[in-house]
């Protein structure tokens, strides 16, 4: 592996003293920082009834994103499709392509992105199909691409608008084996969500997705990349503490508990047990935070490890310039400068 593309997942992350409005429009703002520091893509995730993340309709965000920047791609990280129909997810990222064309990403992905309650609230009848997944991917792939669907198919006569000359670039998302075998399938980019499982499963889901996959007319290779949490400041002192914020929410996350982010040093003075300090040590470690350079370095080496195509990076902090800091310091310690692709 000779390059590598650096790019960017945000969840307009939910913070105690602000409104989710707040955390929305930071979004938007950081998007615009990370245009200028070189990233290649920037991508919206989707949750709902989340007490911890505010973002909970990426296609909204990706509008106002590509309004306001001019060369980095920005997309969804993704679109949930179980809750909605395919025809309207194609006709929603046909209109962003004509906004922005050439620049727009449509990732999807089978998980719910909330509870099984909620879920059935933004989809009372997905329970009524619920292995239709590949099906579904299958029409928005042809939707998207203006491409007729199957002979028989009883809405093959049903075209999605805006008609365009170019198309979104379609991704598949997972955190399992289930999401390489469908990106596999249908010759899709797999982004792998290391960052989820602490990268339980990444290595088997992308090794599997590489022996089965199907070339595409869009895609004749394999393209893979990694989602992963980091965080950099100056010291590594100044890093662990910016980092205690998400390791409280993931803590109280693993017992059933979605809260917004504290500030650190609130998130320090929480008494924790034995078996809880265990815990975010092993969830600093599984992180990368650090000094720029080490988060770099360790960006470099699991990228060649897995030989990944591209990284995205994940950061959540209770202050914004925090982020926009830590996603400077990996920039320059990647070597990133004003282009998007870099050398390792």
């Amino acid at each position: 592996m000779e390059t590598l593309r650096l790019s960017v997942l945000d969840q307009s992350v939910a913070v105690v003293d602000r409104p989710h409005g707040q955390s929305i429009r930071d979004t938007v703002a950081l998007a615009q920082v990370c245009e200028t520091l070189g990233y290649h893509r920037f991508w919206l995730s989707e949750h709902h009834n989340h007490a911890s993340i505010a973002g909970s309709a990426p296609e909204i965000l990706i509008a106002a994103i590509a309004g306001v920047t001019r060369r980095i791609r920005v997309g969804s990280a993704g679109v949930m499709l179980p809750h909605y129909s395919p025809l309207h997810v194609a006709e929603q990222f046909l209109v962003l392509e004509a906004l922005a064309p050439g620049r727009i990403d449509l990732g999807l992905g089978r998980a719910p992105g909330s509870d099984g309650r909620t879920a059935f609230a933004l989809n009372p009848l997905a329970n009524q199909r619920p292995n239709e997944f590949p099906a579904d991917v299958r029409d928005l792939l042809a939707w998207v691409s203006g491409q007729p669907l199957l002979e028989g198919h009883p809405y093959r006569q049903v075209k999605a608008h805006p008609l365009s000359n170019t198309a979104p670039e379609v991704w598949m998302l997972g955190s399992s084996d289930y999401g390489a075998q469908v990106a596999a399938h249908f010759g899709l980019p797999y982004a792998f969500a290391w960052f989820f499982t602490d990268g339980k499963g990444g290595p088997e889901a992308l090794n599997l997705y590489r022996r089965l996959y199907q070339p595409s007319a869009r895609h004749p290779e394999s393209h893979t990349a990694l989602c992963v949490w980091a965080l950099a400041a100056d010291t590594e002192e100044e890093a662990r503490f910016q980092f205690l914020p998400r390791a409280r929410v993931r803590l109280l996350r693993d017992s059933g508990r979605f809260v917004p982010l504290e500030p650190p040093s609130v998130a320090a003075a929480h008494p924790y047990t034995q078996a809880e300090r265990a815990r975010v040590e092993r969830m600093h470690a599984d992180s990368f935070v650090g000094t720029g350079p080490h988060v770099a370095e360790r960006i470099r080496e699991l990228a060649t490890r897995l030989d990944v195509e591209e990284m995205v990076v994940v950061t959540w902090a209770y202050d914004e310039g925090v982020r926009h800091k830590s996603y400077r310091l990996i920039a320059e310690a990647m070597g990133l400068g004003g282009g998007h692709t870099l050398r390792v």
